[in-house]
């Protein structure tokens, strides 16, 4: 099974992931990984502002890295906020069956009331050198533009509203 994570950018997609990879032990790929391994290396100019561009350029790998594991009938973990809503296009009805797709978004109302333990919890799992570009406004944003894509596309949507309790069940 390949389990699919994305949503905005501190929404938790890493922690979930781990927390799937200590539960289920399924490995897990970062897409930032991925993504900072091609800048670092020179094999892109793009750089790390460059969302949309990085989604065109990153996601036919992970697209054909998700059909090769299902093919070798391999359990994988997927997160990054550069999996395109329109993902499903890209797969026979025979690879769809294998995939489990899941959007994590915050509410507003989840967003300001927890504004601090966003910020605190950003190095959860991994250590973010430069977070000063993350606002209370920007986060709310860019959830709120995940929100409405997601919807738009019928996504199967995490909504983080109360508090951050996420556990999904893959069995």
């Amino acid at each position: 099974m390949i389990i699919l994570i994305t949503g905005a950018s501190h929404t938790g997609k890493t922690v979930l992931a781990q927390r799937l990879l200590e539960k289920y032990k399924y490995p897990y790929l970062s897409i930032d990984h991925l993504k900072m391994g091609l800048i670092r290396s020179g094999y892109t100019e793009l750089s790390v502002e460059e969302d949309d561009k990085l989604t065109e350029y990153l996601w036919p790998i992970v697209r054909e890295m998700i059909k090769t594991a299902i093919e070798n009938k391999q359990n994988l973990i997927i997160e990054g906020c550069y999996i395109p809503f329109d993902w499903t296009n890209d797969f026979t009805k025979e690879y769809l069956d294998d995939i489990r797709y899941y959007c994590l978004v915050m509410s507003e109302n989840y967003i300001k009331n927890h504004f601090d333990s966003i910020k605190k919890y950003a190095n959860t799992v991994e250590s973010r050198i430069n977070d000063e570009w993350c606002t209370l406004e920007s986060v709310l944003e860019e959830n709120a533009r995940f929100f409405t894509s997601a919807k738009r596309y019928h996504a199967n949507i995490v909504f983080i509203d109360d508090s951050y309790e996420i556990d999904i069940d893959l069995k």
